[in-house]
């Protein structure tokens, strides 16, 4: 099968960025991820702007580069764009050493997290 034959993977009004990789575990993320769930793109990036989540700037990345690929790859109005879907997924977790006493070692994990933002072309939202 060939490129051309293949369906997009998302609707016709619809545009999606995906990172993975995040060094944050997923609960984490997706405490940032649900401040921006269901509101306008512009919205969506004051409250990152001024989030004091440390993650806040990469989810703001990736929202940024959804907004790219609406307006690049698919031709969608950006002025009308609402955040669809912020979904998390966890990734690997690195699995680090710490030296205890008595000669112990105690586990340190490290988790990495994915993150995928689907932005929406809406009608006059009034």
């Amino acid at each position: 099968m060939g490129q051309s034959t293949n369906p997009r993977r998302v609707a016709d009004n619809e545009a999606r960025a995906k990172q993975r990789m995040i060094r944050i575990s997923p609960q984490k993320l997706n405490l940032v991820a649900s401040m921006i769930r269901g509101k306008p793109v512009e919205r969506a990036l004051n409250d990152l702007t001024f989030s004091r989540k440390r993650i806040a700037d990469d989810v703001k990345k990736v929202l940024e580069s959804a907004i790219a690929n609406a307006e690049n790859n698919h031709g969608l109005d950006i002025d009308s764009l609402v955040v669809a879907e912020a979904y998390v997924g966890k990734n690997i977790v690195m699995k680090r050493f710490r030296a205890r006493a008595r000669g112990r070692g105690a586990r340190i994990l490290k988790p990495f997290s994915e993150l995928t933002i689907v932005v929406r072309e809406v009608e006059e939202a009034a």
